[in-house]
């Protein structure tokens, strides 16, 4: 049985409306990791089988990219950006707006990376308040809740 958690506690997934798919969970659902890969698939296809709206960002799949073609994996960053694609009904493009308030984040929340900030950014943007994401980075900012994809995923 599929059950989403926050730090907030268990949500039935059509209580999140849109959540916002970090890459490592992409990149986990076809990978080596036998801690995340079934995790990470099974919690994107439990978002699929849901009427939760999956949403991601420019900045996502360019870090898919980035991290497969730095290990010469052209075939997997094809593969993962297609599938990220595919999964997502909406893909943020990042303008300087996001840019300008991942800056003011970063400068508030220490914790934060910087394309962590950029995704909290394209979330406030379109009113998203749930991230999938194994990244406890975004624990750090309390207008978002971060579900851990082992969380969301329990047999």
């Amino acid at each position: 049985m599929i059950e989403p958690a926050t730090r907030s506690g268990r949500v039935p997934p059509e209580s999140l409306g849109a959540i916002f798919v970090d890459a490592n969970v992409f990149m986990y659902a076809v990978g080596t990791d036998v801690r995340w890969r079934k995790t990470s698939y099974v919690a994107l296809e439990g978002l699929q089988e849901s009427d939760v709206r999956i949403v991601t960002n420019a900045e996502v799949l360019q870090e898919i990219l980035h991290r497969y073609f730095s290990q010469r994996r052209p075939a997997d960053a094809r593969v993962v950006h297609l599938a990220a694609r595919e999964v997502c009904d909406e893909i943020i493009p990042v303008t300087e707006h996001h840019t300008t308030r991942a800056l003011n984040l970063l400068l508030e929340y220490r914790q934060l990376s910087a394309r962590d900030a950029v995704h909290v950014a394209t979330m406030e943007d379109r009113g998203i308040r749930s991230v999938l994401s194994a990244d406890q980075g975004f624990d750090a900012v309390p207008s978002v809740d971060r579900v851990d994809p082992r969380d969301f995923v329990r047999a």
